[in-house]
């Protein structure tokens, strides 16, 4: 393996960005077959001090979505539940919901759902609601209640939150239209009543345990808070970051399945190792192919391009469909935490790459190192 400072195309494109002051530091590992090339640059916050490290945890936010999804997938296998099976079962608060006649519409103007929310809606984002990404009264009213997708962990208890999102109406009919988030939080729920455990133990016992992902899990242990990186918000105008508040040092409320968990760079390569080689010891090769499939009809994608660009989304992970390098290779799958997280695997090139920052995505400036490491990636070690 080359030295982690070593001079390669990666680390001098990554160091452009450090240098630039877009981020204090980062970690980037690339495995290619048996061989992992890693990028460790600055450091675990601004302004100096300590050097950023290898194995340095950080909040991964919306890369907790695929490990909801194999967790789910692992509890269809056993015949805990079926792909098919209305929610009502497990989510009663969620049973019988009313649809806004319009998503943008005022919230008394409802019919009723032709069908129930299924567990494979809540993996596809096809539930009816999510993340309303234009001014409308369900977002208003989502906000208000605190349940509105978010960076930030919220303070109440999972049976609390489902009552206030169950009490709101859908934006659309069950199965109609891919709307970002919630169906991972709604599925985090479920999964732990299904499974009749906390989350964070069906978490550890179905993928971190197999996997050996020692460093994943809703908390940071009091003896390893050295270790997690410093969180931002993008640059003011001044260019100054501004910290966020977040210690993750206690067991959360509420352990979201949609953006929950602190990882290494490290974990998260051996988590998608995993699914590019089949997903033994955790999933059937069949389950694998499943998730990493896209799952959405045209019409179910429509006003999701600034999420999915051209592709599509699976279970849990977004997939790519057109094949135009460097921009979209098809079959390439993974997703991005908004706190500055990457991660993502390309079958044709026997390719896990991961890109963990502390920076927030909250600007072309600071998603442009990910659209660089996307691409500088496949560069061969020098």
């Amino acid at each position: 393996m080359p030295d982690e400072r070593g001079p390669d195309r990666v680390r001098r494109v990554l160091d452009g960005h450090i240098g630039a002051g877009l981020a204090p530091g980062l970690v980037a590992l690339v495995r290619r077959g048996a061989e992992t090339r890693a990028v460790v640059l600055g450091s675990m916050a601004a302004g100096g001090g300590a050097p950023m490290r290898r194995d340095a945890l950080f909040r991964v936010l919306s890369l907790t979505k695929p490990v909801t999804a194999v967790a789910a997938l692992s509890l269809v296998e056993d015949g805990t539940l079926a792909l098919d099976d209305p929610v009502d079962r497990w989510v009663p608060e969620l049973a019988g919901p009313r649809v806004l006649r319009r998503p943008d519409g005022p919230l008394d103007d409802t019919v009723p759902a032709a069908r129930a929310i299924t567990v494979r809606d809540l993996l596809t984002f096809r539930l009816g609601t999510g993340a309303m990404t234009e001014p409308c009264p369900l977002g208003d009213a989502m906000a208000a209640a605190g349940v509105a997708p978010g960076p930030d962990p919220t303070e109440l208890a999972p049976g609390e939150w489902l009552g206030r999102l169950g009490a709101l109406p859908l934006a659309y009919q069950p199965g109609a239209r891919w709307l970002y988030d919630t169906g991972s939080d709604v599925l985090g729920v479920l999964l732990a009543r299904a499974a009749d455990r906390p989350l964070a133990d069906l978490f550890r016992e179905r993928v971190f345990e197999p996997l050996g992902m020692r460093d994943t899990g809703f908390h940071v242990p009091s003896g390893e808070a050295h270790r997690l990186a410093a969180s931002y918000r993008p640059p003011d105008g001044s260019g100054v970051l501004t910290p966020r508040d977040d210690p993750r040092d206690r067991p959360p409320a509420f352990p979201s399945g949609a953006g929950g968990l602190v990882s290494t760079a490290d974990d998260y390569v051996t988590f998608f190792r995993t699914l590019l080689d089949g997903g033994g010891p955790v999933l059937s090769r069949e389950s694998v192919a499943a998730m990493t499939t896209d799952r959405l009809r045209a019409a179910e994608k429509a006003g999701a391009g600034m999420f999915l660009q051209s592709g599509g989304w699976g279970f849990g992970v977004a997939v790519e469909t057109r094949d135009d390098p460097p921009e979209s290779r098809a079959g390439r799958f993974g997703w991005m935490g908004g706190l500055g997280t990457m991660a993502f695997a390309d079958p044709s090139a026997d390719l896990v790459a991961v890109l963990f920052t502390q920076v927030e995505l909250g600007s072309p400036e600071s998603a442009r190192v990910f659209d660089e490491f996307r691409e500088v990636a496949y560069a061969p070690a020098e």
